[in-house]
């Protein structure tokens, strides 16, 4: 286990640190990287801040405590662009009966009408930031089912739990509804809401007649009071879904000026290459980043069974959006957890290093690794108005996490489950919750 010295002032010897993430100025340094864009370092922290960053081998510690990563890795800590707290951890009560995204919207849909108090969620959403904190998060936002009773229950909840956990984890919040709400009495209501709590306006676009003045009426509800937009969009693979063209279409049109983030955008890599080009125009000219969801989408995303015997099919698919030609194009491109056993994926612990290291065996976000890994960091924390922090550079925050996988085949191969985290420059002890802690949210629905 690293061991970090417990002192004002310390020096982390010989790290290395994905190039990408550093905020540095001296261009004599971009000829040290190793190939896969790693330089070794030595980084100084004082006061719980990045003091200095000096390539390895040249630091005098003398009289200074010290620590020898020996090659092993520093990142800043973890942003989580996309979750669903309120549903995590339901899987147990609640699972997905056939692994469709219909069943597992209709046994959601059925837990919540069953279970969902104001204790039920806490409990479940504190234990979800719990992991992600032991793994290293330190921004995280997630969705929040808003309909009906949801408006005050959900977002009283998400309120207490922000402002317990605001000295570790920064959250942020999106309301989730379809979009036909927002043309109900209830859906204005619902934005108001949102913008009391300061959170984002958000919801689940779906292809039906009424598209276009769902997107219209969101929108404005957003510019009213001035709000941000997250979207679910094209979870699916339908070519003909293209909800995320029609969304930056009118992002476009209206001139909408705030950050808008749309999820998910599978159908987009099984549309003809027109109408991906007409789309990734629009998206270069709107205000929208991408937040792909690798692990739900390769969970859902094209499982089938025979028409006949009802036997399961191997997916064709890995129902992941274009990250390659996105990012290309010059587009804000993120992936995050999404789901967290619960019916939309069985699995998952929040964290977002086993989602960086599953997004890059299903995306091939390797050969070459390039500035992939500001997916779960810098670009995540740019899309969540966080540019200020997520940075390795003089004068930020310490918010770190120090691996012992000395490459990206080290660090991607074993868990890095002894990884430590060191948050203002002091490690932290947090460890992961015991499953055991859900316990009686598990007996008491089977007691029934």
């Amino acid at each position: 286990m690293i061991s970090i010295p417990k002192s004002d002032r310390y020096w982390l010897k010989n790290a290395h640190i994905p190039y990408c993430l550093l905020e540095v100025s001296q261009p004599d340094w971009l000829s040290q990287q190793t190939r896969e864009g790693l330089i070794l370092i030595d980084v100084e922290i004082t006061s719980g801040k990045i003091s200095q960053l000096r390539p390895a081998g040249n630091t005098d510690t003398a009289d200074i405590p010290w620590v020898d990563l020996r090659g092993g890795q520093v990142w800043p800590c973890f942003v989580d662009l996309h979750t669903h707290l309120d549903k995590g951890h339901i899987w147990q009560r609640s699972p997905n009966p056939d692994g469709t995204f219909t069943g597992a919207l209709n046994t959601a849909i059925s837990d919540s009408e069953k279970y969902w108090s104001a204790e039920d969620i806490y409990q479940r959403m504190e234990f979800g930031l719990k992991c992600s904190y032991a793994h290293g998060t330190q921004a995280l936002r997630t969705h929040l089912d808003s309909a009906g009773k949801l408006t005050e229950i959900s977002w009283e909840v998400f309120n207490s739990l922000r402002k317990k956990w605001c000295d570790r984890i920064f959250l942020q919040a999106v309301s989730l509804v379809s979009l036909d709400y927002y043309l109900t009495p209830q859906g204005e209501k619902l934005a108001d809401r949102v913008a009391e709590m300061g959170g984002i306006l958000g919801g689940v676009a779906y292809i039906n007649r009424d598209l276009d003045q769902q997107i219209k009426r969101v929108f404005d509800l957003a510019k009213d009071r001035n709000l941000s937009l997250d979207f679910h969009v094209d979870e699916n693979g339908d070519p003909d879904s293209n909800t995320l063209y029609k969304i930056a279409e009118y992002a476009v049109k209206s001139q909408f000026e705030n950050p808008i983030i749309c999820g998910h955008c599978c159908s987009l890599s099984v549309q003809n290459p027109e109408v991906i080009n007409q789309t990734i125009n629009l998206l270069k000219a709107s205000n929208i980043g991408i937040v792909s969801l690798p692990m739900c989408n390769l969970y859902l995303q094209d499982r089938q069974y025979d028409n006949h015997s009802h036997t399961p099919q191997t997916p064709k698919w890995r129902g992941v959006t274009l990250l390659h030609e996105l990012k290309q194009a010059g587009i804000p491109v993120t992936v995050a957890s999404d789901n967290c056993r619960d019916p939309f994926y069985a699995f998952g612990d929040h964290d977002v290093l086993e989602v960086f290291k599953m997004s890059v065996r299903i995306g091939h976000l390797d050969h070459p690794y390039g500035d992939w890994p500001q997916i779960v960091t810098k670009t995540a924390a740019d899309l969540m108005g966080l540019s200020n922090r997520v940075r390795l550079g003089v004068g930020i925050s310490a918010n770190l996490i120090a691996f012992k996988g000395r490459n990206f085949s080290e660090l991607l191969s074993r868990s890095q489950h002894d990884r430590v985290i060191i948050r203002n420059g002091a490690s932290v002890s947090a460890s992961i919750p015991d499953y055991s802690e859900l316990d009686n949210l598990i007996t008491s629905h089977f007691r029934e």
